[in-house]
């Protein structure tokens, strides 16, 4: 299963694009990192996982790969 991978930057944009990847079967969702981990990520985490629903996998994008992405 792929993963969906979201890079929207306000958390209702976040929720959309859940949204419309859940509705394609998407089960697991990986959050671009855009604050380094701080408070605009946690709440755009919070609208993924609300949006993807209990069966969902949702996690922020590790800072260790960024760094290995560069």
């Amino acid at each position: 299963m792929t993963a969906g991978y979201i890079d929207a930057r306000r958390p209702a944009d976040v929720a959309r694009q859940v949204e419309r990847q859940r509705r394609s079967g998407c089960l697991q969702f990986v959050l671009r990192q855009l604050d380094g981990g701080g408070m605009l990520d946690l709440e755009r985490l919070g609208a993924a996982r609300y949006a993807a629903g209990l069966q969902a996998e949702v996690e922020l994008e590790d800072a260790r790969s960024v760094a290995a992405a560069r």
